[in-house]
C-alpha cells in the first residue's frame, strides 16, 4: 500500500484518490465512503469472535486505528461495499477454528465464497437440481412457481437444465455448469448486486424438452432417447413425439 494512498485515505482527499484512481471523476469509485463505517462494526464483531487480538494486535488504539485504515483500503481495492458482503465473511469467521485475527486477504476471501455469500454449496445446488426434476410436476405455474430453497435457485437450477438439455450434457458436465453458475451467481452478490426475484421467460411457460443440440452440420442426426436423468419428469412417449415433429420438420418422415 502506498504512502500517498494512504495519506490520501487519513485526509478524505477525495481529489487525490481520483488522480491514484487514473482520473476517475467518482471518488466514491476508488473508497466507499461508508467503508470505514462497515469496517468499525466489523472490527466490533471479529473482537467477539477474536478476543485474543485485544491483547496484540489491538492492544492500544493508535495500533487500532492504523489496522482500521489497512483494511478499509483493502475493501476499496477488492470491491467489498454492502453489509451483506461482509456478513457473509463473519459467518465464515465465527465457523473458524484458528484463534487468530484474520488477515484483510483472508476476510475478503471469505465474503466471496459462495458457502458463505449464498448459503449455497454446489451439493445443496445439485440437491435441489434432481429435486425439481423429480417433482416440477406436482407444481403448477411454471418454474417461477417451484418451492425453491433459495431464490438463486430458480436462476442456477433452470439455467443449468436448459444448458443439459440443449447441449446433451453428461452428469459430469451437468455438475461442472451447476459450478460455474454457482461461481457466477456468488461473484454478482458479493459485488453488491441482488438477487431477482423468478420471472416468467417464454420458455418456462410450456417448458420443451430440446431432442439435442441443432447444430447445422447435425441437424437430420439421429438422436437416441436420453437416459431417466436427462428426462426427469418428462415421458418417453412425450419425447419420442418431440422427437417425430422434429425429424418431419426436417423432412425426414
Amino acid at each position: 500500500m502506498s504512502t500517498q494512498l494512504m495519506h490520501a485515505i487519513n485526509n478524505r482527499d477525495g481529489s487525490a484518490l481520483s488522480r491514484m484512481s487514473g482520473g476517475n471523476s467518482d471518488p466514491q469509485k476508488v473508497i466507499n465512503p461508508d467503508a470505514e463505517r462497515l469496517v468499525d462494526a466489523l472490527f466490533n464483531q471479529l473482537k467477539q469472535i477474536f478476543p485474543a487480538a485485544m491483547s496484540t494486535s489491538l492492544r492500544d488504539e493508535e495500533r487500532e486505528k492504523t489496522t482500521k485504515r489497512q483494511w478499509v483500503v483493502a475493501f476499496a481495492e477488492n470491491g467489498i461495499r454492502t453489509r451483506e458482503q461482509v456478513s457473509a465473511g463473519v459467518r465464515h469467521a465465527r465457523a473458524s477454528d484458528s484463534a487468530f485475527w484474520p488477515s484483510p486477504g483472508q476476510f475478503i476471501k471469505w465474503c466471496k465464497d459462495s458457502s458463505t455469500v449464498l448459503g449455497v454449496t454446489l451439493d445443496d445446488v445439485m440437491t435441489e437440481f434432481r429435486r425439481y426434476s423429480n417433482e416440477k410436476g406436482l407444481h403448477s405455474g411454471g418454474p417461477e412457481r417451484f418451492p425453491w430453497t433459495k431464490p438463486v435457485m430458480y436462476w442456477i437450477v433452470c439455467d443449468t437444465r436448459r444448458a443439459m438439455y440443449s447441449r446433451q450434457l453428461s452428469e459430469g458436465e451437468v455438475e461442472k455448469f451447476a459450478s460455474k453458475q454457482l461461481a457466477e451467481w456468488s461473484k454478482k452478490v458479493s459485488e453488491g448486486q441482488s438477487i431477482p426475484d423468478p420471472v416468467a421467460r417464454l420458455e418456462s411457460k410450456n417448458e420443451v424438452i430440446p431432442t439435442g443440440n441443432l447444430v447445422a452440420a447435425d441437424e437430420k442426426k439421429f438422436r437416441y432417447m436420453p437416459d431417466a436423468r436427462v428426462l426427469g419428469s418428462v415421458t418417453p412417449a412425450q419425447w419420442l413425439y418431440a422427437e417425430y415433429k422434429r425429424r418431419k420438420a426436417l423432412g425426414m418422415v
